[in-house]
């Protein structure tokens, strides 16, 4: 079935302060999930995913791969949830992505062999910013590393260069993971990066070596976890050289 011959999505309306929205970063994110996690699964897998958003990556990811299985999104935002819905709807995925208007961390009894998340990484020194909800932590590493706590077998997260990806990565493996499969991109630094806290924020990491970009560029990257690969397969090193070229 080709892409374009499906119905376009129906248009909510929101404000720019309510829904995170960047084009690059959710066609990069759709593809690290279709290659290093659909194309990889089997009908009896089951995903759950953090943070869902407007559900376009996810709905992108399903329409360009045969994967049969159930992803459980779980979204807070009410304003990103109903677009979440309205874009599985005009996909007619309702079967295979269910989107769950509820905190995932208080629905962690639902068993999944993955675990997919472009979590919030921005960093700063609170969530007074633009979306409150894209705040990671002083880092921006802080919830990026709380679901590489929570022992899912499987993890694709998205890792930017500006939130610690060396302090991330070493976390992971501290954790049992050995880092399995890579994907990078470069993404021009945006209207949420530039934000003044954060840019501020960004530069002091930079000074500690814990944030590695230039002027107007920064290397987003989908990483996934394994805890059954063998260890001297790990791209750990490779992926940190890659990570901090910049």
């Amino acid at each position: 079935m080709k892409e374009a011959l499906l119905p376009k999505p129906i248009v909510d309306v929101y404000s720019p302060n309510e829904v995170f929205v960047c084009s690059e970063e959710s066609q990069f994110y759709a593809q690290c999930l279709e290659r290093m996690v659909l194309n990889r699964c089997s009908a009896t897998d089951t995903i759950v995913e953090f943070g869902a958003g407007d559900g376009g990556p996810v709905t992108k990811a399903l329409v360009n791969s045969s994967f049969e299985g159930t992803i459980h999104g779980f979204e807070l935002n009410p304003a990103a949830h109903r677009l979440a819905q309205s874009n599985v709807k005009a996909q007619r995925l309702q079967t295979r992505y269910v989107v769950h208007n509820r905190c995932f961390f208080e629905n962690l009894a639902l068993e999944a062999n993955y675990l997919i998340a472009n979590p919030p990484y921005l960093p700063a020194p609170d969530n007074d910013l633009y979306i409150p909800a894209l705040y990671g932590g002083a880092d921006g590493a802080g919830i990026t590393k709380q679901l590489l706590s929570l022992g899912y077998q499987n993890v694709l997260i998205m890792i930017s260069a500006y939130s610690n990806p060396v302090e991330v990565v070493d976390y992971a493996t501290s954790q049992g993971y050995q880092l399995v499969d890579f994907m990078i991109s470069p993404l021009r630094v945006g209207y949420y990066s530039c934000e003044p806290k954060v840019r501020k924020a960004i530069t002091e990491l930079r000074e500690r070596q814990q944030a590695f970009y230039s002027e107007r560029v920064y290397f987003l990257s989908g990483v996934l976890f394994g805890k059954d690969g063998r260890p001297d397969l790990d791209l750990s090193s490779e992926f940190k050289k890659v990570m901090t070229a910049l």
